[in-house]
């Protein structure tokens, strides 16, 4: 057989905003998730979903940092691009953005299957921040979209199960310390793109695992899926059984018959083939099925009313059509997370490809329709024998690298020595940023800085705090064992901890922050405002240059001051917080925002709502967030301009 797939590098130039840098300080706070119930929700709930609806899920972001350095100015730029491509389709891979498959073209008809954004605009829905709409993307963690979505890959050939090639994707998925892969390859003559899924779980004890693949379609289209029945949530965080397709007298598997944005998790029958397709009004769309191990199907959709339809503005070009997104995970609900027993894995194959099928009429006949279009094109058989000829491919080790991943993976490796076939994560991609954390593995002792810089990541698994505990307890060593103990739970430790480390400490800012949001959660607020003051002016102080990295701690920290201080209302403080602040940085959005509640604070209503009518946009924007609605509405009692109106659920009654 003559094996015609082909996998090579491409160059994509899109309009895109710039990611910038991380912000260098430790995510110490809970999450801010938008998806969270109500402990009234869980009556009724099947028994295995209300278990694993409180399986674990996650209290903060580290050891990852928040990643809000982006802007929305957007100009041509390159991206590095994988192809895979047959003579029937071609997936274009973006490794440096999460592995995320941007395109997916049917070549004989020359349709694009999924929703292809036509820029890179990063916007704030990552559980650290920055993220992107369009395409399939692999989220693995954690309830909300991966830490990895902005973040780069390893990539590299492997032979494929009919032997040619496959493109494999890996990382250290670092919030759960999970190993995983995703490898993609095309059959010759197949009009579906397959994709084998493996996560490992190294460790001797059990860990929760959560993944959904998200498939971003346009949303002028019917969903259709196996399900009689689904869990709706909305952003008013409430989890109800409904009936598909219709509620309140709506078909709502039409995506813009919704109003608001909203999830629907389809109750997909066991023993039911796992699929689910958009299909627009001439019954041409895209289809992704699996082995039964990706049990969960579901619907998101932004919703007609006006905060969907700036969200959809917010995320690509006005103009260009909206998108909803068809989405498949290991549990019913992304609420849920599932226990991955010690020392195991689990593993799937998912298949992608087009699918013509009337969606319109009853429902019934409609869904039957389409699954026997599609067992027609793709026998849920030849699926199951795809997904155990891949299998012995999995631990194959790759051939030609083609893109590098971090090396946090490596660090990890060298730390326990796991053997982790088919995905090899070798020391040549440790970096600066893992050079400490070796360093202290090697000799016992985490180096002091060698100039005056933020400090770096902080590690803070068991294993990292206990090298840090035994670690000989310089102020750089205190620093990052405090982190690593308040994100255990221990904060009275974590406080003795950074107040140890002060007197000896080139650097107090960093520490005196880490002691001011330790006073917030223990409801001090005053003394909280007084360390963010001082370390705000530790920081000027300290500062070397305007370059990247210090004007990004600069910004990270004036910000959570000067929201410290208005908490406290000292406006003269703030004021003055303000004043320090660089040009450069009080133009950023997100900084007219607070100039605008600084001013209402300072009782200057007609300035701070001159704010508003000049204009400004929050490029990290929370999802969910209703900031802007809050302040806009104790200015004035005018409708919230559109520009501004992101509402994601109705007004509380």
């Amino acid at each position: 057989m003559v094996i015609v797939t082909r996998i090579r590098r491409e160059v994509l130039t899109l309009p895109a905003a710039r990611l910038g840098p991380d912000n260098p300080l430790p995510p110490l706070r809970p999450l801010d998730e938008v998806h969270r119930i109500e402990d009234r929700d869980r009556d009724g709930m099947p028994g295995d979903m209300a278990r694993q609806l409180g399986y674990e899920p996650l209290r903060s972001l580290l050891p990852v940092r928040v990643r809000d350095g982006y802007d929305r100015t957007r100009e041509p730029r390159a991206l590095d691009a994988l192809v895979i491509e047959n003579d029937r389709l071609r997936a274009t891979v973006l490794p440096g953005l999460g592995g995320r498959i941007a395109s997916l073209l049917h070549l004989p008809t020359g349709r694009e299957l999924l929703y292809r954004n036509p820029v890179f605009q990063p916007a704030n829905f990552a559980l650290n921040g920055a993220w992107y709409s369009g395409g399939i993307e692999w989220n693995i963690g954690a309830t909300g979209h991966t830490t990895l979505s902005c973040a780069p890959l390893h990539a590299a050939r492997v032979p494929a199960p009919d032997g040619g090639e496959m493109l494999r994707l890996w990382e250290w998925e670092r919030l759960r310390d999970l190993p995983f892969q995703v490898d993609l390859w095309l059959p010759d003559g197949s009009d579906f793109l397959y994709v084998g899924v493996r996560v490992r779980n190294p460790h001797e004890r059990p860990v929760p695992a959560y993944w959904w693949s998200n498939i971003a379609v346009p949303e002028e289209c019917r969903v259709l899926a196996p399900a009689e029945e689904a869990w709706h949530f909305g952003y008013e965080r409430r989890l109800r059984r409904v009936p598909v397709p219709s509620y309140d007298g709506i078909d709502r598997t039409h995506p813009l018959n919704s109003p608001y944005a909203a999830d629907y998790f389809y109750e997909v029958p066991d023993g039911r083939r796992r699929w689910i397709a958009a299909l627009d009004a001439d019954g041409h769309g895209l289809v992704q099925t699996s082995t039964d191990t990706l049990r969960g199907r579901k619907l998101f959709v932004w919703g007609h009313l006006p905060g969907g339809r700036r969200w959809q503005e917010w995320l690509t070009e006005p103009g260009t059509g909206g998108y909803c997104e068809i989405q498949a995970g290991l549990a019913r609900t992304q609420l849920e997370h599932v226990r991955l027993e010690a020392e195991s894995e689990v593993s799937w194959l998912e298949a992608y490809g087009p699918l013509d099928a009337p969606p319109a009429g009853e429902w019934t006949g409609a869904v039957r329709g389409a699954e026997e279009r599609l067992e027609s094109a793709l026998p849920r058989a030849r699926v199951d024998e795809a997904y155990a000829a891949w299998q012995p491919c999995a631990d194959t080790e790759p051939g030609e690298i083609l893109a590098a991943g971090s090396g946090w993976g490596a660090l990890e490796v060298l730390r326990a020595d796991w053997k982790l076939p088919g995905t090899p994560f070798p020391e040549a991609t440790l970096g600066e940023a893992q050079a400490p954390w070796r360093e202290l593995l090697r000799t016992g002792s985490l180096p002091e800085p060698r100039r005056v810089r933020p400090p770096g990541e902080t590690l803070v698994a068991p294993h990292w705090r206990d090298m840090l505990e035994t670690a000989p307890a310089g102020p750089h060593t205190e620093y990052h064992l405090g982190v690593a103990q308040w994100h255990a739970g221990d904060r009275a430790q974590a406080v003795r901890s950074w107040e140890r480390a002060l007197p000896l400490a080139p650097s107090l800012w960093p520490l005196l922050r880490c002691l001011a949001v330790a006073d917030q959660d223990f409801g001090h607020h005053q003394r909280a405002a007084e360390r963010y003051a001082d370390a705000f002016d530790d920081l000027c102080r300290e500062r070397r240059d305007d370059g990247e990295t210090w004007t990004a701690a600069v910004a990270a920290l004036g910000r959570e001051t000067l929201q410290a201080l208005l908490r406290v209302r000292r406006t003269a403080d703030a004021r003055a917080v303000w004043d320090r602040l660089l040009p450069a940085v009080r133009r950023r959005g997100r900084f007219r925002l607070l100039e605008a509640e600084l001013l209402l604070a300072e009782g200057r209503y007609g300035e701070a709502r001159a704010v508003f009518d000049a204009g400004f946009e929050v490029a990290d924007l929370r999802e969910g967030e209703e900031v802007l609605g809050r302040l806009w509405s104790r200015l004035t009692d005018e409708p919230l301009p559109a520009g501004h109106d992101f509402r994601m659920r109705p007004d509380p009654a």
